[in-house]
């Protein structure tokens, strides 16, 4: 007895139509276009700065050390690199900011040893980063700064 097995051919698989959805009333809203999406990163940016003292003061220090590399006239490269470790550092704490938001909103007020740990952990991402940063500009501001003493 010998019969072939004759595989069938894999079933074609439709990709599912969109199910209509209610609008809700509150629901944030896919950007349609990229001035929206702007005008939503714009609105990340000026929350954090006006309720996260961290980003302000991340902010503040990244002005600094641009400013201090600019008078101490070091070079393009060296701006660039103190530049992206600032926007890094910045970028680290908006990302700590939406995680600590989301963690909020899915605990609530009660206390959860995995939401403690998972802000935490954000936190310190943000601190390792930023100390990452200040090595970095001292590293490249220092010396011009000593020279001119």
């Amino acid at each position: 007895m010998t019969e072939k097995l004759i595989a069938s051919p894999p079933p074609v698989l439709k990709r599912p139509s969109r199910p209509y959805r209610e609008p809700r009333e509150r629901a944030y809203k896919v950007a349609h276009n990229l001035l929206v999406s702007f005008r939503y990163a714009g609105a990340g940016l000026v929350y954090a700065f006006f309720t996260q003292r961290n980003f302000r003061i991340h902010a503040l220090v990244g002005t600094l050390a641009m400013s201090l590399g600019l008078l101490l006239e070091v070079s393009n490269v060296e701006l660039a690199v103190i530049a992206l470790t600032s926007a890094l550092v910045m970028a680290m704490e908006l990302i700590n900011t939406a995680l600590e938001a989301v963690v909020d909103l899915t605990v609530g007020s009660d206390f959860h040893e995995l939401a403690k740990i998972a802000k935490d952990c954000a936190a310190a991402a943000v601190l390792m980063l930023a100390i990452a940063a200040l090595t970095i500009a001292g590293f490249l501001l220092l010396p011009p700064l000593l020279n001119d003493l």
